[in-house]
């Protein structure tokens, strides 16, 4: 959900590897779970969308382009709203690689 620029994210149910998953949408790059955490939990995160890839909210119908209310950054949301912390490392990841690739034949 979104509002005025800003990003509310309600996760209900959900482990701490699939909110991992979530959040790697928003950053457009894998986060890994290594919380060591089991179980289901219910999160609810308000932050701003700077940062991400998220895109901004339209303007409104007059043009007049809409105004978000101030918000924490989503790195500080994170740690602050749900006691988590995004620490940025490299690790193994898997990767496509195309070969070649070739127009299909006629049958």
């Amino acid at each position: 959900m979104r509002r005025a620029g800003n990003m509310i994210l309600i996760a209900n149910g959900v482990t701490v590897e699939s909110f991992a998953r979530i959040l790697s949408l928003a950053f457009d790059r894998p986060i890994i779970d290594r919380t060591g955490s089991a179980g289901v939990f219910d999160f609810l995160l308000e932050a701003s969308t700077e940062g991400t890839t998220l895109l901004p909210p339209p303007p409104l119908p007059d043009g007049t382009p809409v105004v978000a209310e101030p918000a924490p950054s989503i790195f500080s949301a994170i740690q602050d709203q749900l006691g988590l912390k995004l620490d940025p490392t490299r690790g193994p990841v898997e990767v496509l690689v195309i070969d070649r690739a070739e127009k299909p034949t006629e049958n």
